[in-house]
């Protein structure tokens, strides 16, 4: 029976080792090897500094960005979690329309829903197309730029990698202020 017990305990150890050690060491090895800007987080630098990841949302509170989806944790990586409030709860009718009247949006000028409801884990990096397009003339008069070319950088910017299964379009926030920003510095346009 004790020889029994010490198998049982050998075959337990082995198996935490291969399945709690060598098999997430194994595919972290291969994740840096084979897609190393991905397996360090996605991470964008300016000047040797990094100011973001492609992978979560920060916020942008100036005219001249485009503003990402509003975050029910205030866009805390370390406490990414939604507001859990029900679609008919008052608070959360409230909030959205809050952010609604901020964005001066209206019966004939509606804004896009993931402009005024929060995203289920509050950092949402990527916007819809119509929720950037929106967003548009705001950006374009902050930064002197015409409607045209900032509708110009929001297509360049437009992912569509899903439309073969039916996902919509989106535009990650960051990549398209970081695209916004060399584009105002180098603008014959303004």
């Amino acid at each position: 029976m004790f020889r029994e017990i010490l198998n049982a305990l050998a075959a337990c150890l082995v198996t935490f080792a291969l399945c709690s050690v060598a098999y997430p060491a194994a595919v972290w090895g291969v994740a840096w090897l084979a897609f190393p800007h991905q397996a360090g987080g996605s991470l964008i630098e300016r000047d040797g500094k990094v100011i973001g990841s492609e992978l979560i949302a920060q916020p942008f509170v100036s005219d001249k960005y485009v503003h990402p989806r509003p975050s029910a944790v205030d866009y805390k990586g370390d406490a990414a979690g939604g507001s859990n409030l029900g679609t008919k709860n008052p608070d959360l009718r409230a909030k959205v329309a809050e952010r609604a009247k901020a964005l001066n949006a209206n019966e004939e000028n509606p804004a896009p829903t993931d402009l005024v409801s929060a995203s289920g884990g509050g950092l949402d990096p990527d916007i819809s197309l119509e929720a950037a397009q929106y967003q548009a003339a705001r950006v374009a008069g902050a930064r002197g730029l015409s409607v045209e070319r900032v509708r110009d950088l929001i297509d360049k910017q437009t992912v569509r990698s899903g439309a073969m299964i039916g996902a919509p379009p989106r535009i990650n926030v960051l990549q398209l202020n970081l695209a916004l920003d060399a584009a105002e510095t180098t603008a014959p346009n303004r």
